[in-house]
């Protein structure tokens, strides 16, 4: 049976969030009962909410930065009790069967992974996300959260966090090498102490230098202004390996030429609209322009034991439910350091 449960909706494309309730499915076989905690706030959940990445299923409750503990569990469930803190990221399902989900990849499922929010689950049914105070999902798409990281500062890494790790594990970022990080967010913070923790060099590569005591504070070595038109030309040659976690178009061409040769751009921000490359930019150097999603399962509790070791939580300003849409405008006006977390006992 159904149960309905509070939650904060937009009920339309560019409408301002609201209290509502939500179904949420009764606990299954291999199913765990969460009550969410905290739940971060992720520059996707504007996208989606206001349609920037195409038609939303509305009403939507956004939300795929989720922590928790278990209060129910199914009859099958084996790896989580009562009790239990517990993660939910990006995804509650993929199709398990595919090479890709076999190989502990199920963000790049054949099918398509079940989104935690915004998509429709096997059942043709409409998924809700973290802004509402419990969620259902299947044991195997859970993570268990270290006792080392308070929930509230663990929660954006269920996506924040694995959206860096992934990558910097991926193309080796450690000692030797040196690693920029474009963009000091919500996303770019936890590159910046992930990177530094993984023992790279870290540069951070900022519009401006107005972040540059947090930037040195949460661990880069260098940190210099895109605006500034020298650092173009200062910085040639110099990484191997350049995230970029901004929404924005950029000159690739200008950020290609910062990599040594075989060096690699990988962009984990997702622009709106298409952008334009000159190839040669990729030809002179056997350089790489590539792309990184989330990560795994099996990766994310990794990222998890991982940032629990190094002490790394997100960097947060805890806001109740009702400041919701407040911290949406905020967020898009980079008004936020580092991620805006919601206290869902508020909601």
């Amino acid at each position: 049976m159904t149960t309905n449960v509070p939650a904060y909706a937009a009920p339309a494309a560019n409408a301002p969030l609201e209290r509502t309730t939500i179904p949420r499915r009764a606990v299954g076989e291999h199913d765990v009962l969460i009550e969410i905690k905290y739940a971060g706030i992720c520059h996707s959940d504007i996208h989606q909410a206001r349609d920037g990445w195409g038609e939303g299923i509305f009403p939507m409750v956004p939300g795929h930065e989720i922590a928790g503990i278990v209060t129910e569990v199914g009859p099958g469930v084996t790896k989580y009790q009562a009790g239990d803190r517990v993660g939910v990221g990006c995804f509650v399902d993929s199709c398990r069967r595919c090479d890709y989900c076999r190989q502990g990849l199920e963000q790049y499922c054949v099918q398509g992974m079940t989104g935690t929010y915004n998509a429709l689950d096997r059942n043709g049914e409409p998924t809700y996300g973290g802004y509402s105070t419990h969620i259902v999902v299947d044991e195997n798409y859970a993570v268990r959260i270290p006792d080392g990281l308070a929930l509230d500062v663990a929660a954006p890494l269920l996506c924040a966090g694995i959206t860096l790790y992934s990558p910097l594990a991926h193309w080796k970022a450690g000692p030797g090498k040196n690693v920029a990080i474009v963009g000091l967010g919500g996303l770019g913070h936890m590159g910046v102490k992930i990177a530094h923790a993984l023992g790279a060099e870290v540069t951070v590569l900022s519009q401006t230098l107005r972040k540059q005591e947090d930037g040195l504070r949460l661990g880069a070595d260098h940190f210099y202004a895109t605006s500034d038109p020298e650092t173009f030309e200062k910085l040639a040659g110099t990484f191997d390996l350049i995230v970029s976690t901004v929404s924005a178009p950029l000159d690739f061409g200008a950020y290609l030429s910062l990599l040594k040769t075989d060096g690699a751009l990988v962009n984990v921000g997702a622009p709106e609209e298409p952008v334009s490359l000159n190839l040669f930019s990729v030809i002179t150097g056997r350089k790489t322009l590539a792309g990184s999603m989330i990560g795994g399962i099996a990766e994310t509790q990794e990222m998890l034991d991982f940032c629990a070791q190094h002490g790394l939580g997100a960097e947060i300003e805890l806001i109740r439910a009702d400041q919701i849409n407040e911290a949406y405008e905020r967020v898009l006006k980079s008004d936020v350091r580092y991620r805006f977390v919601i206290d869902a006992a508020t909601i």
